[in-house]
């Protein structure tokens, strides 16, 4: 669900939408002067006090900030959203609503273990809304590096830094917002505006659909460098 926080996956299927399911659904705005607008955290950052999960079925279930559990057909679903955020919305089901097309976001543990220690103090790795974060026997922030040529492969799927939208990838603010959406914290933005370009984590494209799990091994390949190799 676009821009609510997410759950955690034991497995995904990864294809040609890129993660499958990932930002399937959508709120859009119904203000007259905003019509047909999604809504994102960068306008509602109250969008983060609800949490969305595909659970047992195949559409979504929102949970409220006070704990109420709607599904996505539900009549007052929208009602209730629009009562939370303050704005008229209504619904959207559609694929491929991703800000960058059918990507896949990865992070690296050994990035976030760098980062906690340049700031001195944790880092939710929520913050930045990965579809795998892997720890790979790699430097930290050797991501930041890679470019069109890259590969990487997880268990049996494949993805590489090929087509529009695809490398190390530039944040945007969301991920100064505590993933509860309770406070910001814009220090951390500016860190990685000074240290590292606003970059974290790298941004790929299927090139081999199937199934990553958790536990698979992972394995990178840059252009003019020997494979490294890791797991989820």
């Amino acid at each position: 669900m676009k821009s609510l926080r997410g759950e955690e996956l034991q497995e995904a299927l990864f294809d040609d939408r890129g993660m499958a399911g990932d930002r399937a659904y959508s709120l859009v705005d119904d203000r007259d002067d905003h019509a047909g607008k999604v809504l994102t955290v960068r306008r509602r950052s109250g969008m983060l006090h609800w949490r969305a999960g595909y659970g047992s079925g195949d559409t979504p279930e929102l949970t409220a900030p006070d704990g109420t559990v709607w599904q996505w057909h539900d009549p007052g679903l929208a009602g209730a959203l629009a009562r939370s955020l303050g704005t008229p919305l209504r619904l959207r089901a559609a694929d491929g609503q991703q800000d960058r097309g059918p990507t896949v976001l990865v992070t690296f543990e050994a990035s976030l273990v760098a980062l906690e220690a340049e700031l001195g103090r944790p880092v939710d790795l929520r913050r930045f809304r990965p579809n795998l974060h892997l720890g790979l026997d790699a430097p930290a922030f050797a991501e930041e590096g890679w470019g069109p040529g890259t590969t990487l492969t997880v268990g049996e799927v494949e993805l590489a830094v090929v087509g529009d939208h695809t490398g190390p990838c530039i944040r945007c603010a969301v991920p100064s917002w505590d993933p509860d959406g309770r406070e910001r914290w814009p220090e951390l933005q500016k860190w990685l505006i000074g240290e590292h370009g606003n970059k974290f984590g790298v941004i790929m494209r299927v090139t081999r659909p199937g199934i990553a799990r958790r536990g698979d091994r992972s394995a990178v390949t840059v252009p003019e460098s020997v494979p490294v190799t890791g797991g989820i």
